[in-house]
């Protein structure tokens, strides 16, 4: 088979194939960055910083206690979203008791809310067994 006859064999199918793949491919690779949508941040200070997973029996001292977070969405979302919809979290499991650890601040959004920022991104605990703990 010559090559011209490789080439132009099927030649609408080989089409074909190549105008599916181009369409998936920006489909795929479609963002929505329209002028209609833009994005607005909000910064919020002082959300407290709460222990998550904390054993039985402990207790735990955080420093500094709260935190300032930068989130980012579009403007529809920003303009309802409040304070006490964004969770600041430092997660202690597995932590026997201690003082000057380290932890990352954790920070969940609701959907649509994108985390810029955390001032300050670790803080310093002191874990410590309570009165009725071992």
């Amino acid at each position: 088979m010559a090559l011209r006859d490789w080439f132009i064999k099927d030649l609408g199918w080989k089409l074909f194939s190549v105008v599916l793949a181009v369409t998936i491919w920006v489909t795929v690779n479609y963002k929505d960055e329209s002028p209609s949508a833009p994005r607005r941040q909000n910064i919020y200070s002082d959300l407290p910083v709460m222990a998550v997973s904390l054993s039985a029996g402990q207790s735990a001292e955080i420093s500094p206690s709260t935190v300032t977070v930068t989130v980012s969405g579009s403007s529809e979302t920003m303009a309802v979203l409040q304070a006490n919809q964004i969770r600041a979290i430092v997660n202690l499991s597995g932590l026997a008791s201690g003082s000057d650890l380290r932890r990352s601040v954790e920070v969940a959004v609701p959907p649509g809310v994108a985390v810029i920022s955390v001032e300050p991104a670790d803080v310093t605990v002191t874990v410590s067994q309570t009165a009725g703990g071992k």
